[in-house]
């Protein structure tokens, strides 16, 4: 499944990507081309804007009630019963390209000899060309993506949403 997010959710954008998830975010994006690449691209839109969610008429959308970021992201894995389908660290979370395994021989002169003698496994964005690898936050950030899946398998019910108001109804997916 693919997102596209308004300027209002960027944080919920990085962490979908954390989790694996393709979601463009634009900082700066009108209402009109955010719409065009929704429904260019079959994209479903998330947004917190009431009137950008009526206006999307055709486009796959789901209007996202919490403010707090990681209360979005379980609303988004649950709306779309995705937790299943986390596959954390494996997308840029600049550019959102999917990130190739670089052999640790090739990474030796894209990162600090510190970060290189202390990191067993590397990624490559094949686009922008940043190299990842897990450091110090790892631990944090699995911690973090742990409470946020146990949230989601408490409080999903596996509903589907697909109205403009963000009610959750039944659907097939």
């Amino acid at each position: 499944m693919t997102f596209v997010a308004d300027c209002m959710l960027g944080r919920l954008a990085k962490w979908l990507r954390v989790l694996g998830f393709d979601v463009l975010y634009f900082r700066r994006i009108g209402d009109d081309e955010l719409l065009n690449v929704a429904r260019k691209e079959g994209r479903t839109l998330l947004t917190r804007d009431n009137e950008l969610c009526a206006r999307a008429r055709g486009v796959s959308r789901l209007f996202i009630e919490a403010e707090d970021w990681e209360k979005q992201v379980v609303q988004v894995l649950e709306a779309f019963s995705l937790a299943a389908c986390v596959a954390p660290q494996t997308r840029c979370l600049e550019c959102n390209s999917a990130l190739k395994s670089l052999a640790r021989e090739s990474a030796k002169n894209l990162v600090t000899p510190f970060i290189y003698e202390r990191a067993n496994s590397f990624s490559l964005c094949p686009d922008c060309g940043r190299v990842f690898w897990k450091g110090s936050h790892s631990d944090d950030m699995g911690k973090k993506i742990a409470r946020i899946l146990r949230k989601a398998g408490e409080e999903g019910t596996g509903k589907k949403d697909g109205t403009v108001t963000g009610r959750k109804r039944r659907s097939s997916p």
